[in-house]
C-alpha cells in the first residue's frame, strides 16, 4: 500500500513537468528589436592639444557643474543694457561693501523699532524680557549728512 501512494505522488510529481496544454506562448526578447552595426563615426574632428595649454580635465569641478547648469553669461537685451547704463552700473566702486561699513558713513535713522532688533540679545528670549525691565538708554544720536556745496554752472 505504502508503494501505491508513492508511486501516485512520483506519478503526479513528474505529470507537472510535462507540457499537457499549459504552455504558453511567449514572445521571444531576442527577437524583438535587431542590433544595430557598430559604426566608426568617419571623423572625430579632434585638434591635438597644444603644448603648455591646462588640460580640460584639470578645470574646477564646480565651475564645470554650474556651467552645465547655467551656461555662461547671459547676453543683456538692449533695454537691459540702456537702463543700466543711464542707473550708472558701469560707475559702481569696486570697494563699496567696505565703506558701507565704515564709522565715517552716514546712516538714516530707521527709528526705535530696527534699532531695538539690531541690538537685540542672542538666545531663546529669557534676556530679552528680563532687559526690558530694566531702564532703557536713551538712543545715540545718529549723524545726519551734511549737505555738500552744489557746483554753480558757470557760463
Amino acid at each position: 500500500m505504502r508503494n501505491v501512494i508513492v508511486l501516485a505522488v512520483a506519478g503526479l510529481t513528474l505529470a507537472g513537468c510535462g507540457g499537457g496544454g499549459l504552455n504558453r506562448a511567449r514572445p521571444d526578447e531576442f527577437a524583438v528589436a535587431r542590433r544595430a552595426p557598430l559604426v566608426v563615426p568617419p571623423d572625430f574632428a579632434l585638434a591635438p592639444p597644444k603644448p603648455g595649454a591646462p588640460r580640460p580635465q584639470e578645470a574646477d569641478s564646480s565651475t564645470q557643474a554650474l556651467q552645465a547648469m547655467f551656461g555662461g553669461p547671459a547676453p543683456r537685451s538692449a533695454p537691459e543694457q540702456a537702463t543700466l547704463g543711464n542707473a550708472g552700473a558701469s560707475n559702481a566702486v569696486p570697494g563699496i561693501r567696505s565703506e558701507v561699513g565704515s564709522p565715517a558713513t552716514t546712516a538714516v535713522d530707521k527709528g526705535a523699532v530696527t534699532r531695538d532688533i539690531i541690538a537685540a540679545p542672542e538666545g531663546d528670549g529669557q534676556d530679552a524680557r528680563a532687559s526690558t525691565t530694566a531702564a532703557t538708554p536713551a538712543p545715540a544720536a545718529t549723524p545726519t549728512p551734511e549737505p555738500s556745496p552744489s557746483p554753480t554752472p558757470q557760463s
